[in-house]
């Protein structure tokens, strides 16, 4: 259920395993890199992280090269960027990982015509997924009707060993569940109400030239407006900025560059003085995390999987969402491969929570501590809160600390798990020495690598 990246790369794994998988798509697929309607943020900005690049390239071989062939910018953090968090500026030093960050559009067109290549996949396009076939014990399918605009449409049963629900933030699973007399899953939220808005824009000078070619500012407690600009494949960059809970970004033309005064320096705000915009303010503000607990004992159906969106979801300002779905494909992929223990629905299901649990931990644990947040997961254990006060100093210390500057982007980039943050040389730095310096101004420009850095040998490797 649900034709984007989550739904896309598990069809692919399936078609290892079954004789016919079908896509259900609500959208017709456009032509080339168009946006499709279902997918309202595909107009804002979106970033393929490391642990997403290693997974994609691991289920599609070649696929990076594709990526690359087709202009998707490569930007190495952080050389190429001027990046801003927690109250510092980051030094420019050499690149230790990469993120694209062409439109999404782009990326799901390069990843549908890979995966729908495969005879074993069919498509059903223009087609909602209205219910579920089968009981508390098994789901058996799902019953389609075709979008032609009435509710009362005919509907039709597709049957299915697996039923996979890759349909989103806006899944219906839950009440499909209840309806055959399943139980829906406890989910766990936590929302900050922040949204943000979105315009493309072409530079004619200024910092985004030249060696510089992002910026980003994220939000903090004590600096709720984030925002930023990220280069696109045609050469334009997708302006993003963004606030909180009744200090919404605006649409309008003039006041979305005025709402750029709210981030911590006037950088982007006097490039778009300068810069072209190529399209209207684009708002959006569903930005919850909410997790779907199908791992917890409960009336659970065999025969039933959710993924994606659908299963993790998270504040979109921090990019995981791509990076996610690819590893969560995965998951999928090595636990029906793995022969020591059979791939029961629970066992696959809680491989797919594990595969976005480091995103989560991320994504939620920054939200509980914005101002006004709100939901069923807020309160964190004591071991949460220990854990915030290491990870204080761990962003206290990367912006001028290439050691720890590594091992965090490497974190937030999914390519390296959390533990990376407590290897002996980022504790060292982290416990027992103080903030290196960082610039005072954003820096215009990368620092040349010292030929003697003070990092280790695997930042170097990296």
């Amino acid at each position: 259920m649900g034709g984007s990246l989550a739904g896309l790369l598990a069809a692919h794994v399936l078609a290892g395993h079954a004789d016919r998988v079908t896509v259900v798509e609500r959208d017709r697929f456009p032509g080339g890199t168009k946006s499709r309607p279902g997918v309202p943020q595909g107009r804002h900005p979106h970033v393929l992280l490391q642990g997403g690049q290693v997974a994609l390239e691991s289920l599609l071989p070649g696929f990076l090269a594709e990526l690359a062939a087709a202009g998707a910018p490569r930007v190495g953090m952080p050389s190429d960027m001027v990046l801003w968090q927690t109250g510092r500026w980051f030094r420019r030093v050499p690149a230790t990982t990469h993120i694209y960050t062409g439109s999404r559009a782009q990326l799901e067109e390069l990843v549908r015509r890979r995966v729908l290549a495969d005879p074993v996949i069919d498509v059903v396009e223009g087609t909602d997924v209205v219910g579920l076939l089968g009981d508390a014990s098994r789901v058996r399918g799902v019953l389609l009707r075709e979008r032609s605009g009435d509710a009362r449409g005919e509907r039709r049963a597709l049957e299915a060993d697996l039923v996979v629900d890759a349909s989103g933030r806006g899944t219906k699973a839950s009440q499909w569940l209840m309806t055959i007399g399943a139980e829906a899953p406890h989910e766990e939220t936590i929302d900050t109400g922040l949204a943000y808005a979105s315009r493309v824009y072409r530079g004619r000078s200024g910092v985004l030239d030249g060696d510089t070619v992002a910026y980003y500012a994220y939000p903090d407690p004590d600096q709720v407006h984030a925002g930023g600009a990220l280069p696109l494949e045609d050469g334009s960059h997708l302006v993003i900025v963004s606030g909180l809970r009744g200090d919404e970004p605006p649409t309008d033309d003039d006041e979305f560059v005025t709402y750029t005064k709210r981030l911590p320096h006037p950088l982007l705000h006097r490039w778009l003085d300068e810069a072209e915009p190529l399209s209207p303010a684009f708002g959006y503000r569903q930005t919850a995390n909410i997790r779907r607990r199908y791992d917890l004992p409960g009336r659970r159906p065999a025969g039933f999987l959710a993924t994606g969106d659908a299963l993790c979801t998270f504040n979109p300002i921090y990019g995981q969402g791509m990076a996610v779905a690819a590893m969560s494909a995965v998951a999928l992929r090595d636990a029906l491969a793995d022969r020591r223990r059979p791939p029961t629905t629970r066992r696959v299901q809680r491989a797919l929570l594990a595969a976005s649990r480091q995103a989560w931990d991320i994504s939620a644990g920054a939200d509980r501590k914005m101002p006004g947040a709100v939901g069923t997961a807020i309160v964190g254990g004591p071991a949460d809160r220990v854990a915030g006060w290491y990870l204080r100093r761990v962003q206290e210390r990367a912006p001028g600390d290439p050691v720890v500057g590594r091992a965090f982007r490497s974190v937030l980039t999914l390519s390296e798990p959390v533990t990376s943050l407590f290897a002996p040389p980022v504790a060292r730095a982290v416990l027992f020495r103080p903030p290196a310096p960082s610039p005072a101004e954003p820096p215009a420009a990368p620092e040349a690598r010292d030929p003697s850095p003070r990092e280790c040998p695997s930042a170097r490797a990296s």
